[in-house]
């Protein structure tokens, strides 16, 4: 089979994913809705399409006002964290990195804690904003923090470790001395979409554009990053400021994703790296496929995260880790057998 017959088959499967994905999270919930009326609503919706789906009223508030938002809320958060965990790990050489890394993770955790223990009432509206200057805050000191121990990822993956536990300490001693926000903050530590809706999903697109379109632009140069600095010069690319900006657009995806869906874990570690063993390791092709089967298993997780205790709620991010933790640890010793 020819190369573009292969790219062509890769991106219909991961398109096909996510189209099923979003059906099956459209299709599940407490209402029952008719398959058949529901795709042809969906299908209503496209450009240049006009059918009449025969959805009741009812049955349409519940598909585009309560489902629907949520779904593509969750496919941009899903699309976005397995995104920037593909560009950190083709920045760092190192297919365990994720979005974690950097003091982003902790950062907005800080941000979030804050805001529900000091803004008291408010905090529902200033909690996304906190968490993603807490979020862009704890990946600027790590880097500035990395930049002065000198050159290398080895250092700004150090610095990254350095500053999240900082920041996580004072997470921590901020909730000691307000322990009766403890379970809220756990609650969106846990990671959420059970406030979707449709101006979540308008606010963060603007974010969502400028942060793909940087990454998705840089696969070529990750491919030139991955065969070392010095190789990268002699063809005329400057690593460093490659890196720079992949690692700031990466930190503003994931920082617009944290902000909307608190802290999701795994999502940027399991994806890229089932991505690299269907599709090869070039990051033009790992960067899209990442961020079109990220938002598909979002979609899925969060399906069975609002379903499996229904009328109760499981935190999406008991689900993603779950799945994620034993595939990490698979990842783990099959890294392992292959350095040795």
């Amino acid at each position: 089979m020819s190369r573009a017959r292969r790219t062509v088959r890769g991106y219909g499967t991961a398109v096909a994913f996510l189209a099923a994905a979003v059906l099956v999270s459209a299709l599940v919930g407490a209402a029952n809705l008719n398959p058949l009326a529901t795709v042809t609503a969906l299908l209503d919706r496209l450009p240049f399409v006009d059918l009449h789906s025969g959805l009741s009223p009812l049955d349409r508030a519940v598909l585009f006002q309560i489902r629907m938002p949520r779904i593509v809320l969750g496919a941009l958060v899903g699309g976005l964290l397995s995104l920037a965990g593909a560009g950190y790990q083709g920045v760092f050489r190192n297919p365990l990195v994720d979005s974690g890394l950097l003091g982003a993770s902790a950062g907005a955790g800080l941000g979030a804690t804050i805001a529900i223990v000091y803004l008291g009432g408010a905090a529902g509206a200033s909690v996304p904003v906190a968490a993603f200057v807490g979020s862009l805050v704890g990946v600027a000191v790590a880097y500035l923090t990395g930049a002065a121990g000198g050159p290398g990822t080895a250092t700004l993956l150090l610095a990254g470790l350095a500053v999240g536990m900082f920041l996580t300490a004072i997470q921590t001693f901020v909730l000691q001395r307000s322990t009766q926000d403890i379970q809220q903050v756990y609650s969106w530590l846990l990671g959420s979409l059970a406030v979707a809706d449709w101006h979540r999903v308008v606010e963060i697109l603007p974010y969502t554009a400028v942060s793909t379109l940087i990454v998705l632009v840089h696969g070529r140069h990750l491919d030139v990053l991955s065969v070392g600095d010095e190789e990268a010069h002699t063809l005329g690319m400057r690593p460093g400021r490659v890196r720079l900006l992949v690692v700031a657009a990466c930190a503003l995806a994931a920082a617009t994703a944290v902000a909307v869906s608190g802290l999701i874990g795994f999502v940027g570690i399991i994806v890229p790296h089932a991505v690299r063993r269907l599709a090869g390791t070039s990051y033009r092709t790992v960067l899209p496929l990442s961020l079109l089967y990220g938002a598909g298993f979002l979609v899925l997780a969060d399906t069975v995260a609002r379903t499996v205790l229904a009328p109760g709620e499981l935190p999406i991010g008991v689900v993603t880790a779950l799945i994620g933790s034993p595939v990490f640890i698979w990842i783990l010793r099959t890294t392992r057998s292959v350095r040795t």
